[in-house]
């Protein structure tokens, strides 16, 4: 689960940079799918907090 966490948090700085067009085509090409991504990648940033908090409190060690 913490991978999930931390894949979504790659995620949301992609949305984040491509909502301002920093990263050229391939951000158009991720807005065109995800636009409600990228004009708010806070969304997938919580989903990644709540993730890593899950993770956290089910891991066995």
């Amino acid at each position: 689960m913490l991978f999930v966490a931390g894949a979504l948090a790659v995620l949301s700085g992609l949305f984040y940079a491509a909502g301002n067009n920093d990263i050229g085509s391939l951000g158009t090409t991720m807005c065109q799918y995800g636009d409600t991504f990228c004009d708010h990648p806070s969304y997938v940033f919580v989903g990644a907090v709540l993730a890593a908090l899950w993770g956290t409190f089910v891991s066995i060690r």
